[in-house]
């Protein structure tokens, strides 16, 4: 298959609604579900990941100390209680992603408020309590209105607020804009639309209210953090042609368009956020949504934006035959990512499916396709601005070299390093991540491997939060 790219966002979502991923049920102690997030977390990096997708916000709650929403009943057993004894669990978790070089990125599900209309076990001071008005009942569940102008501001306000307080990589949103169509019930907005629509048609007026809801969030967290990444995660299919000649060649039952007035291809275009990750979860030759049409078609919209691509690991827990019985299609989905659609990479959905599926999946990943490391891709929108190359030093002992290297940073901005180890006086080139030994925060390193290697030179580079990489030290030789 030739190198692997250097560059390649690598992910895994890690969803806690339902408890479906993390922790594996409510109220588990504090030092158990920490446990559980760390090996989640050892896993993922053992099979490349370079970024962790966690869901803190499911149902209009907190997995984090929150003075606007309860903690979630996932987290703890009860809406509303903190976990014991205490701890807050995003600091925790956007640290042990740090600690292994991880991106966090925090997923919010911005208008889902109760996973079922007939039960609300939340304090007072949830927001189903405080605006009853704000909410419409829909297919079994309650979710706040999109179309009414103090939600998209609430809902802002909290995300914002995890900004502001938190040392998270980016914001993430997954597909749930309006929720998904229910055969012939009708989303009982009406009165909203009456009150705001302004002479819209309803689905004018409905994209229209997500939109203003993406460039207001957009807006708000950039001017906290002006290199805060937006991320969104819609349903595999924006159009179909039969209905838009720009649309994919597909059948999709629903679309992110026509039912949840999501136009993720406008906020490409107008630059309001920083990557879109469909969630391509069917297999090559799909009858109504083929993954050989979409990857392709997505990519032709990113718009010098990032684009990622959602692969279905979940549909290979219970397969007994067809194409997700085997490793066969997510392996060669993962190499047409790679050889048709540079620089992007993939997420899998969902983390402890790796867990659950038979097969040799986990070693083809780790052995064969992600057996080099990978750099997320840097947004040179947000930051292009490299920092500078470290001096390097080298005392070789015996089949060992203790390396150790000056970081020329005057901001004082976290930094990593890669540490490159070339053989038998083979050239320095950075673009060979197979080349790379370390990614880390310490300024020294010990190479314990040297005697395979015939005569070892090395570089170090420096990475700065947004991965951009510094030029190569000053090069070193060993034995």
């Amino acid at each position: 298959m030739g190198q692997s790219p250097k560059r390649e966002f690598r992910g895994a979502w890690i969803a806690s609604v339902a408890n479906i991923d993390w922790p594996s049920k409510p109220g588990l102690p504090a030092a158990e579900q920490q446990q559980q997030f760390i090996q989640l977390l050892d896993k993922l990096k053992a099979l490349g990941c370079n970024a962790v997708i966690v869901q803190i916000r499911p149902v209009c709650d907190a997995f984090y100390n929150s003075k606007i929403e309860p903690w979630s009943h996932y987290l703890t057993g009860r809406q509303g209680e903190a976990p014991t004894p205490y701890y807050d669990p995003l600091v925790f978790m956007v640290d042990e992603a740090h600690k292994r070089n991880m991106e966090f990125h925090a997923w919010f599900n911005p208008y889902r408020a109760l996973m079922d209309s007939k039960v609300n076990n939340n304090p007072p001071s949830h927001i189903t309590r405080r605006h009853p008005e704000w909410t419409i009942s829909y297919g079994g569940k309650t979710y706040l209105d999109p179309g009414i102008p103090e939600v998209r501001e609430y809902v802002t306000s909290v995300i914002s607020d995890v900004v502001k307080r938190y040392d998270i990589d980016a914001v993430h949103l997954d597909d749930y804009f309006y929720p998904y169509r229910v055969p012939g019930k009708p989303f009982g907005d009406a009165k909203t639309y009456a009150r705001f629509g302004n002479g819209k048609s309803l689905d004018d007026w409905r994209r229209d209210n997500v939109s203003l809801f993406i460039a207001m969030l957009n807006n708000s967290i950039k001017q906290i953090k002006p290199t805060m990444k937006l991320g969104i995660s819609p349903f595999g299919v924006w159009r179909n042609k039969s209905k838009d000649p720009d649309g994919s060649e597909t059948h999709g039952g629903q679309t992110n368009y026509d039912d949840l007035y999501a136009d993720v291809v406008l906020w490409m275009q107008k630059g309001w956020i920083d990557y879109l990750m469909p969630q391509l979860y069917w297999e090559h030759n799909h009858h109504a949504a083929s993954f050989n049409t979409l990857m392709p078609w997505w990519y032709g919209h990113c718009y010098k934006r990032h684009m990622y691509y959602g692969l279905g690991l979940y549909r290979m827990t219970n397969a007994r035959k067809g194409p997700w019985a085997s490793a066969h299609e997510l392996l060669w989905q993962m190499r047409d990512i790679r050889e048709q659609c540079p620089n992007t990479g993939y997420c899998f959905y969902s983390a402890t499916c790796f867990d659950k599926v038979r097969g040799p999946i986990k070693d083809s990943i780790q052995y064969g396709i992600a057996k080099y490391p990978a750099l997320v891709p840097p947004m040179v929108w947000l930051d292009s601005v490299a920092p500078a190359a470290p001096k390097l030093s080298i005392v070789p002992k015996g089949k060992e070299a203790e390396l150790s290297w000056q970081e020329l940073n005057p901001s004082k901005e976290p930094l990593r390093y890669v540490v490159y180890r070339f053989n038998n006086n083979e050239p320095v080139n950075l673009d060979r991540n197979d080349r790379i030994i370390s990614i880390q925060q310490s300024t020294e390193f010990k190479d314990t491997d040297t005697r395979h290697h015939g005569h070892c030179t090395y570089v170090v580079t420096a990475l700065d939060r947004m991965w951009n990489e510094s030029k190569a030290s000053n090069v070193v030789t060993g034995n």
